[in-house]
């Protein structure tokens, strides 16, 4: 699921603090960055810490894999090891299929278990009433009883919000709406909103991120999906600081896949440029 793991993150690590709570049971006072030292397991999706100090392991799935309830089990003595204190996991699957993975582990040496859910069991409603735009855009996700409905009332928050950058929010959404093959309807509905309608002409959302991935097939996946995460880095950053100016936009161009994790992350906490990119 490459193509949805950087709008995936940035939406939890942004402004998707309802659907986060509901998913995982705490609140997550901060993320770390951290690479997990072993090649089979690099990197987890979201790692972040409690008010209290707990550790929260999140790891989004979009299709049912086998292998799945090892390479958690890996992941948890991965953090152990190089944090010295074991997570709380919560596997969110984000698919459009119905979920057969089980979240447990069962070995006549060991059991091991972690929080299974579907994104579905969510309340859209309760989403789309949240005052935040990442819990609006992730409730087509959820339980819902009419997702074109929910579509024309996630756009008009969209539209009508002051602390909105729309441009960004769009794209995530048109991504998220992937998942669910509303790609089409999203356009359509956002056809019929004259300033939305304008973003997605003008700045042919989703354009660079779908080219990264296509580029990464021909070059790599890896280069193409960290293009994918610079192009939507540099919307949330423009968003935030206004336009980069050539020394920023220069440091990003030559950033690595963790370097770029890094800035999404301090992005929540840094006052200026010269913070962020430090």
């Amino acid at each position: 699921m490459n193509e949805y793991d950087a709008t995936l993150k940035l939406l939890f690590q942004g402004s998707a603090t309802g659907a986060l709570r509901e998913l995982i049971g705490v609140a997550v006072e901060r993320w770390l960055n951290v690479e997990l030292p072993r090649v089979q397991t690099p990197r987890v999706d979201l790692l972040g810490e409690t008010h209290e100090g707990e550790l929260v392991h999140v790891e989004f799935q979009s299709s049912n894999d086998s292998a799945m309830a090892h390479r958690m089990a890996e992941y948890y003595l991965g953090i152990y090891r190089q944090l010295g204190r074991y997570p709380r996991q919560t596997l969110i699957f984000v698919g459009d299929e119905r979920l057969r993975m089980t979240g447990k582990l069962e070995s006549p040496a060991m059991s091991f278990q972690y929080r299974l859910i579907d994104i579905r069991e969510l309340d859209g409603e309760a989403l789309i009433n949240s005052a935040r735009v990442g819990d609006n855009i992730l409730s087509l996700l959820a339980r819902l009883p009419d997702r074109e409905d929910a579509i024309r009332r996630v756009l008009a928050g969209i539209a009508e919000g002051r602390e909105v950058d729309r441009e960004t929010a769009l794209e995530a959404l048109l991504v998220i709406a992937g998942l669910r093959h509303l790609e089409e309807t999203v356009e359509q509905e956002i056809k019929k909103m004259p300033v939305l309608n304008d973003i997605l002409e003008n700045k042919v959302l989703g354009r660079e991120y779908k080219r990264g991935i296509e580029e990464g097939v021909q070059q790599g996946v890896r280069q193409g999906v960290q293009q994918g995460e610079l192009t939507l880095l540099r919307r949330m950053i423009e968003g935030r600081f206004g336009i980069l100016p050539e020394w920023a936009d220069a440091r990003l161009s030559r950033s690595s896949s963790s370097e770029i994790e890094a800035f999404s992350l301090r992005l929540l906490d840094a006052t200026s440029l010269e913070e962020l990119l430090k």
